[in-house]
């Protein structure tokens, strides 16, 4: 076997690849047959990079460069230079180019992928450009659109009116993309926009519209956000009935079975819709985006919402942020600004674009919920800015009162925990109801940057149980207790629980005052399960950042590590805060914070360039 196993296992043994990663390797180099020491190397690092959320390798970045350990000063081997990497590819019957089925695909752009994402890169990217064409031979009677979208979004003087662009680019295009941050209205947005293409449709009869988030607690906010959005929208009673509002997960609406490597619904076998919604698009990777566009049929809408700057997927992608146009503002061609601008009767002075892609994708601008004098909505522009010492002035303003930034040690965590913490959960402890608890546990939320350091999910939790314990709140022999928090952690079909959805145990009235797991659901109903029959969970006093995505609570306490970590990010920095309605604190040192504020998390992939180009 070749040397260079001798430095995978290095690299294994220090953590810089996992065992998926070295024995990828081992497989790529024994069907290869011969001695291919960069093939062998090149197969570990991608492997790895998808590890990391890459969807590709980007060879021209690791070139040359040298593999290091964290604890290990000397070099675990040095990365040969591009040319002899690509030599070594092209030798090799294990390296397709694109088009081709290999178990690896290497493009023109010199980035390395495993095989089966090229593919789903290439699927994805085909069916947007596809469904980015103009529908407007569709769209009968522009005059009556117009006047439609002129009384759903009365002009507001002075401003360009982004949810009513949104809205007509809707309606012109089989496929949108309606990005903003937190307040910007986009659920009110797609509520009007969808009572738009019923009255286009007349009356919406035979309309069939579905709406679905990436997890079950995103799919209950999106359903409640529209409820609540229906009855201020401009339109006839008949119409606003016919807005649907109850959400499914994507995996339940495309059917994705456990065991099997295709969905229920696919492009032979496509979802009866017209209209699709979907939610917290941020958190789509890669393979669900490639299933999900797969199930709907070619003449449906897909309507797309998410916050292109939130942490991306926890698996392979950033799908969002790249068919957003990373950090581009909404940029149109003159043929659609001409349209807009008869259609909306705004004058839309915008950068022009060449047609295509952008043409469908909008940036809300304006915040309803923070203001221009909210220090959330000023910490969250300043990170997401990258503008570290805004966020520190705004973090240690003492005039600013809904943002505040505490430097721990050590030490104070639990003295913290105890006057700050500990008060907010008796509250929950002392509820008279079921439903009073679950009011006050989501008031507040704890989220921690990591789930394995002193200031990590698992530290937390077992640190607040214990408190709680001490002060006689919960009993200290038992898992299972009244007043417990608890994340679903795996899917459960049968049950209707989903990874992300929170709840509470608490005694049930209806069975003799039995300990049951109450969760809410989108319809506001309440439902009870058994401990015994839980699928995977965890307590949930303090949960990751990534979990809390497509969650919001009125005050916010964000815990980062006391040593730095890759992840520290201002992705998660940003999607930390934009959870808080009212207050965030921040508990850090000041260089963790700014870090966090100059990290940008780039991940290597193709879909943008496919797309626009």
């Amino acid at each position: 076997m070749s040397s260079v196993f001798r430095h995978l296992k290095q690299a294994l043994a220090q953590g810089l690849l996992r065992n998926v990663d070295y024995y990828f390797a081992q497989h790529v180099h024994a069907l290869d047959g011969t001695d291919n020491a960069n093939l062998a190397l090149l197969a570990a690092l991608t492997s790895a990079s998808l590890g990391e959320g890459n969807v590709c390798l980007d060879l021209a970045a690791i070139a040359g460069s040298p593999l290091k350990g964290p604890e290990d000063d000397a070099d675990i081997v040095v990365v040969d230079a591009l040319d002899e990497l690509l030599q070594a590819l092209q030798r090799s019957a294990m390296v397709g180019k694109p088009g081709e089925q290999a178990p690896l695909i290497v493009d023109a752009n010199n980035r390395l992928y495993l095989g089966r994402y090229w593919w789903y890169e290439k699927k994805v990217a085909e069916t947007l450009r596809q469904r980015a064409q103009p529908v407007a031979d569709e769209v009968q009677d522009l005059q009556r659109l117009g006047a439609s979208l002129k009384r759903l979004f009365p002009l507001k003087p002075g401003r360009i009116d982004w949810q009513m662009v949104a809205a007509a680019i809707t309606a012109l295009r089989r496929f949108s993309v309606i990005s903003g941050g937190p307040g910007t209205g986009k659920t009110h947005t797609v509520t009007a926009i969808l009572a738009l293409l019923i009255e286009q449709n007349d009356g919406g009869k035979g309309l069939n519209i579905a709406l679905a988030a990436p997890t079950g607690k995103a799919a209950a906010r999106l359903s409640e956000s529209i409820r609540k959005a229906k009855p201020a929208i401009h339109c006839a009673e008949n119409i606003r009935q016919r807005i649907p509002e109850e959400a499914t997960t994507i995996h339940r609406l495309i059917g994705i079975r456990p065991g099997r490597s295709q969905a229920r619904h696919h492009a032979d076998n496509s979802l009866p819709v017209d209209v699709l919604v979907v939610d917290e698009a941020s958190m789509i990777d890669l393979p669900m985006m490639a299933a999900l566009l797969d199930a709907v049929p070619p003449n449906a809408r897909i309507i797309m919402l998410g916050d292109k700057d939130q942490l991306a997927s926890v698996e392979a992608g950033s799908v969002f942020a790249d068919i957003s146009g990373g950090d581009a503002v909404s940029r149109f061609s003159g043929e659609l600004l001409e349209q807009l601008r008869e259609l909306t009767g705004q004058d839309l002075q915008l950068q022009q674009a060449s047609a295509g892609f952008s043409d469908c994708v909008v940036q809300l601008q304006t915040s309803y919920r923070f203001g221009d004098d909210s220090g959330i909505g000023g910490l969250a522009r300043a990170i997401n800015e990258g503008d570290a010492s805004s966020t520190m002035a705004l973090l240690y303003d003492d005039d600013v009162v809904d943002v505040k930034a505490i430097e721990p040690s050590e030490n104070e965590l639990a003295g913290y925990i105890d006057s700050q913490v500990i008060p907010l959960y008796a509250a929950c402890f002392a509820s008279a109801t079921v439903h009073q608890a679950i009011s006050r546990f989501n008031d507040f939320r704890l989220l921690c940057a990591l789930r394995k350091t002193s200031t990590g999910v698992e530290q937390v939790n077992a640190l607040i149980e214990a408190r709680l314990r001490r002060k006689g709140l919960i009993d200290s022999y038992k898992t299972h207790y009244a007043g417990r928090p608890i994340l679903i952690t795996r899917n459960d079909h049968g049950l209707g629980l989903f990874n992300g959805d929170t709840g509470i145990l608490w005694p049930d009235p209806d069975a003799n005052g039995e300990l049951r797991a109450w969760f809410v659901m989108p319809d506001k109903t309440t439902r009870r399960v058994s401990p015994a029959r839980l699928p995977e969970h965890e307590t949930a006093y303090a949960m990751t950042i990534h979990k809390s995505q497509g969650s919001e609570f009125d005050r916010v306490l964000i815990m980062l590590p006391y040593e730095s970590s890759p992840v520290l990010t201002r992705e998660l920095l940003y999607t930390g805060v934009t959870r808080a309605r009212r207050s965030v604190e921040i508990w850090a040192a000041q260089h963790f914070i700014t870090q966090c504020v100059h990290n940008k998390v780039e991940r290597a992939s193709g879909l943008a360039d496919h797309i626009y180009e």
